[in-house]
């Protein structure tokens, strides 16, 4: 095992692995465990009881974080020319078409979102192996494929994510940073926490919700105690 360092140390001994915390304590825990000199991402892992493998369990979907993520998430809206002003306006960062085409095909990939049309998937199709992979594929189910463009560029710039359990049954999920007050990290998580439990699929048996953990980057992982969510 490797040596801990000494503020990985001061953090562990702030920590305390045999018992679960409530989603208050855990999110005031996550600020005090951290000791990185950047403002950290706030993350939450929640086991699921489902099988993925079966497409009636898979849980997908999109939440609005009521103080969205901290993060300033890059948007490219693929748009037809008629659509360009209402993107800018919105505040999309990279808006274009044919020259944004090009530039992924060549293996640019440097944005958080991309949002398009449904008359423009057509050429995305051939992107696939570039932009799956990376978790970019537009798609109408996590709202990136509308004809109402300004709303969605809004939406994910306001904090609305997309999330996906995973092969192994879990969903992994930036909530916040830590430079946010506790209150507000605790307020994004059980928005994420409860909307994954009203997606409980029907076929799914026995315990949903198994464990959650949350974490910020290089911070130990925190048991959050399922039955205060």
């Amino acid at each position: 095992m490797a040596k801990l360092t000494k503020k990985q140390k001061e953090a562990y001994a702030k920590l305390d692995n045999s018992i679960s915390y409530d989603l208050a304590a855990a999110s005031a825990l996550v600020k005090d465990i951290t000791n990185v000199k950047f403002d950290a991402s706030v993350d939450l892992a929640i086991r699921l009881g489902v099988d993925p493998r079966k497409a009636n369990q898979m849980v997908r979907g999109v939440v609005t974080l009521p103080h969205g993520t901290g993060k300033d998430v890059k948007v490219l809206a693929l748009v037809t020319p008629d659509k360009e002003a209402e993107a800018t306006e919105a505040g999309a960062d990279y808006v274009g078409l044919d020259e944004y085409l090009q530039k992924i095909k060549g293996g640019w990939t440097d944005v958080d979102v991309i949002i398009t049309m449904p008359s423009v998937m057509g050429k995305l199709g051939p992107l696939g192996r570039v932009l799956g992979p990376r978790g970019l594929m537009p798609n109408p189910k996590t709202g990136t494929v509308t004809m109402d463009v300004a709303k969605a560029v809004q939406d994910v710039k306001a904090g609305k994510i997309d999330f996906k359990v995973d092969k192994t049954g879990i969903v992994h999920a930036a909530i916040g940073k830590v430079s946010f007050d506790a209150k507000k990290i605790e307020e994004n998580a059980n928005e994420l926490i409860q909307t994954i439990i009203k997606l409980k699929p029907t076929t799914a048996k026995g315990t949903y919700v198994k464990s959650v953990f949350m974490s910020s980057t290089m911070s130990p992982s925190i048991a959050v105690e399922v039955k205060t969510v």
